[in-house]
């Protein structure tokens, strides 16, 4: 089935509603931006494993956010790049960054001009991407793209996100909702943040859901060669409706423990 065309306003949209959401981010608990300053890492167990050793190691961070997971790497002794659609988001990444005394390149683009804005030699050891990225980009072949289009021959793609599953559902989790399927453009208004559910924020956002199927047939497409696949029948972030912690970082739905995936990952090499 052919991807469903995006509404033209897409980008503008979207960076309104994370432009919005920036402040609040950086003063919720959810982000403990304290505790970064601390010394504390924003990285979860599951992207870690997938990581390994990335001392020395030149890693492009798409979709970065205010860059905690990209200092969080550079503290590691990688060489960061992140990009994110948001421009306040990025001057928040580069003034963290400062403040701290890290050593980051930080680019504001959404990933499909990317190239337009960032040489691709060399290429990246690492392309890093996770959880809940996917969802705002309306064609994840032009995605795979530009992943493959960023690493060196040998270079790997880190993905870990939220399960398509999740996305099927009412934000409250009481019915199915949108079809797993990429069918059409999901436009709607929200209100709040998952960061800060109290925040004043109304904005309308426009995403998309991608079936693993769709995720897995893009990057296959590209040549990239599949290294690990895995579901997990949880969440390490207490983001959704109705989570509770059953066991130290890991949230499953209260009144779905264990029965439904959460999140995935996936490791794709260029060979």
């Amino acid at each position: 089935m052919p991807t469903p065309e995006p509404n033209p306003n897409y980008l503008h949209l979207n960076r309104t509603l994370w432009n919005a959401k920036v402040p609040y981010h950086l003063n919720s608990a959810f982000y403990d931006v304290a505790g970064f300053r601390a010394g504390r890492s924003s990285l979860n167990d599951i992207e870690l494993a997938l990581l390994g050793e990335v001392g020395g190691q030149r890693i492009l961070h798409l979709q970065c956010h205010f860059g905690q997971d990209s200092l969080s790497l550079a503290r590691m002794g990688a060489q960061v790049t992140g990009i994110d659609l948001s421009d306040e988001a990025i001057a928040a990444a580069r003034q963290l960054a400062m403040e701290l005394h890290l050593s980051a390149e930080f680019v504001c683009s959404d990933v499909y001009h990317l190239p337009e804005v960032l040489p691709a030699t060399p290429g990246f050891d690492v392309v890093y991407t996770t959880y809940g990225v996917l969802g705002w980009l309306p064609d994840l072949a032009r995605w795979a793209e530009v992943v493959t289009h960023y690493l060196r021959p040998g270079g790997r793609l880190v993905l870990v996100e939220f399960h398509p599953v999740v996305w099927m559902f009412d934000s409250q989790f009481t019915r199915v909702e949108y079809s797993y399927f990429n069918r059409e453009a999901i436009e709607e208004t929200t209100t709040g943040t998952y960061a800060d559910l109290a925040a004043p924020l109304e904005h309308t956002s426009v995403s998309w859901n991608h079936d693993l199927g769709e995720v897995l047939g893009s990057l296959l497409g590209q040549g990239l060669q599949l290294r690990h696949f895995q579901e997990y029948d949880y969440s390490p972030y207490d983001c959704f409706a109705g989570m509770q912690e059953t066991a130290p970082g890991r949230f499953q739905l209260a009144t779905q423990p264990g029965k439904l995936p959460l999140v995935y990952s996936v490791v794709m090499q260029r060979p």
